[in-house]
């Protein structure tokens, strides 16, 4: 990966801290007064100290920007930091001494993956040459409405190559433009895709949060690797405009953070109708966005109903499932009435067809809206083309397996074939799986281990809430890959996942909150590398 182009010197003498023991929770004093550590500070923290004066969004925007680069070129997770950082951060300082907030994250750093476009001096390439130095026409909706909230937009996160749809024997994390993300709690661990860099970055507090996007899994397993909250929304409460698509029935952008109420904040920030994307026409009540933050009460699961999906849960013994049991139970005790959830057809049906034509599809379409070009390519099979020619996209090393296939396919998502699929498809993640069992049964949710949600709502376009709960114990034994990334070994995290139905957030985000007070279990164990500056460095003691 190309050298970060560099902002500031860091004023920090200290370098990178090798962590052996629980971190303390506080940084340096800032101007004599305690702060917590970046690694752990929330946005009311941030807030409270901007309004106070404690510190600036300059001194905010000169601590992320000395921790990235502390870790960037051991862990590859950010690709690029936005050169004009510091000079959005001054004008947004002046407007808060000016008595104006923009919104509930003004002045705060936000990194975004590097598949959700801005129309600024960074670049969009979902981790792919082809599209280093492309122009879109103004920003995506998701930068748009950060920016609207008062975010600074902080650079661009690395991720698994096309949102992990290239190759079929590639790696979690890896792109030609960015190289391979490592995840932090083992050495030369698998941060799980495709929003790897966005799960490490919020997990080692180089932004206070950071957007990924997910077709299926690539928020929640990500988050859930990198010990994170993570909100997979339902598919048409966030705008997909000028976001580097796979599949326009099942993409979906959310927040990555340490709480639950953080992301709650972003989510509140980013939500919304977008003429631009007609699935967001689908909100209910004309569009209007609940009161997220206000959801988050610490008495949620009192009275609540949780289904169990006893028919699809894995029966092995196992770490995460005897933590998962273990978090039932302890939400029985908080007064949720627990009650069995089943799938009606406990195998849902591949979601393949529908991924490789719908890619097929909405990549053609983002190509064209592209005003600079630089291959001109407009099509998949021109893109595998340029995949195939250029060498630093690693083929054939990294293959082009799932482009392949999705070019056989022939036809379009308009094609009658793919619509006869798509019944059966919304089949299975309906009356036949999550939506089913959550309208029969009458529950506010259920709840699953993260690491086997994912696919379940994937296909119906459902919401999923991942919260920290737990993490492999110290002797689990190492396994790696056949590149040798560590894909399970000691003090690795795990979650559970609150699932719902459609548009159900408000309602996921408050027994989420409620869990993650109860259990608050994510600093039990800390990254084995973290970087050490902090705003006490910036500012002074």
């Amino acid at each position: 990966m190309a050298p970060l182009g560099r902002v500031l010197v860091a004023a920090s003498g200290a370098w990178l801290s090798l962590v052996g023991v629980a971190s303390a929770s506080t940084g340096p004093p800032v101007k004599g007064q305690p702060f917590p550590s970046l690694i752990d500070v929330t946005i009311d923290d941030l807030t409270d100290g901007l309004d106070s004066g404690l510190f600036t969004s300059v001194d905010l925007v000169n601590a992320y920007i000395g921790r990235i680069e502390q870790v960037n070129d051991e862990l590859n997770v950010v690709t690029e930091i936005n050169p004009d950082a510091l000079e959005i951060a001054a004008g947004l300082d002046e407007l808060r001494a000016q008595g104006e907030v923009m919104g509930p994250l003004h002045g705060i750093p936000i990194l975004i993956k590097n598949n959700i476009a801005t129309d600024d001096k960074m670049n969009n390439t979902a981790g792919s040459f082809s599209l280093l130095g492309a122009k879109v026409p103004h920003d995506s909706f998701m930068a748009k409405k950060l920016r609207e909230a008062g975010a600074i937009i902080l650079g661009k996160a690395n991720l698994s190559q096309w949102a992990n749809y290239r190759s079929s024997n590639s790696t979690s994390g890896w792109s030609a433009h960015g190289g391979q993300v490592y995840g932090v709690y083992y050495p030369n661990m698998d941060p799980s895709g495709s929003s790897s860099g966005s799960g490490v970055a919020s997990a080692l507090g180089l932004s206070l949060g950071t957007l990924g996007t997910e077709t299926s899994g690539s928020i929640i397993s990500p988050a859930q690797r990198s010990n994170l909250v993570g909100i997979k929304p339902t598919v048409g409460l966030t705008s997909r405009h000028l976001v580097i698509p796979i599949s326009e029935h099942q993409d979906t952008i959310g927040p990555m953070t340490r709480t639950v109420k953080d992301a709650a904040i972003i989510l509140q920030s980013i939500a919304g109708f977008d003429v631009n994307d007609n699935y967001t026409k689908a909100i209910p009540h004309c569009g209007r966005i609940p009161d997220y933050v206000a959801a988050c009460d610490a008495g949620a699961l009192q009275g609540a109903r949780i289904g169990i999906p006893y028919n699809i849960l894995s029966t092995s013994v196992s770490p995460e499932m005897t933590g998962y049991w273990e978090a039932v139970e302890l939400m029985r005790a908080e007064g949720a009435e627990i009650v069995a959830a089943n799938w009606t057809v406990p195998s849902p049906s591949t979601s393949s067809m529908i991924l490789q034509v719908d890619f097929l599809t909405n990549v053609a379409q983002y190509f064209a809206q592209l005003t600079y070009n630089p291959y001109n390519i407009s099509t998949l099979e021109e893109l595998r083309e340029f995949t195939w020619a250029y060498p630093e996209e690693e083929y054939p090393d990294r293959n082009t397996a799932t482009w392949d296939a999705a070019l056989a396919r022939g036809f379009n998502n308009t094609d009658i074939r793919f619509w006869n699929q798509l019944q059966e498809h919304y089949y299975f993640g309906g009356e036949g799986g999550l939506l089913g069992a959550v309208e029969r049964n009458g529950v506010d949710a259920i709840v699953m281990p993260s690491s086997s949600s994912a696919g379940r709502a994937a296909i119906q376009g459902a919401p999923i809430i991942t919260v920290p709960y737990g993490f492999l114990p110290e002797d689990t034994p190492v396994q790696a890959n056949s590149r040798g990334l560590v894909s399970r070994g000691p003090n690795f995290p795990y979650g559970i996942s609150f699932l719902g139905g459609l548009f159900t957030e408000e309602t996921l985000i408050g027994l989420a909150y409620a869990f993650e007070q109860k259990t608050l279990n994510r600093n039990q164990v800390q990254p084995y590398i973290v970087p050490d500056i902090e705003l006490g460095d910036i500012v002074g003691f």
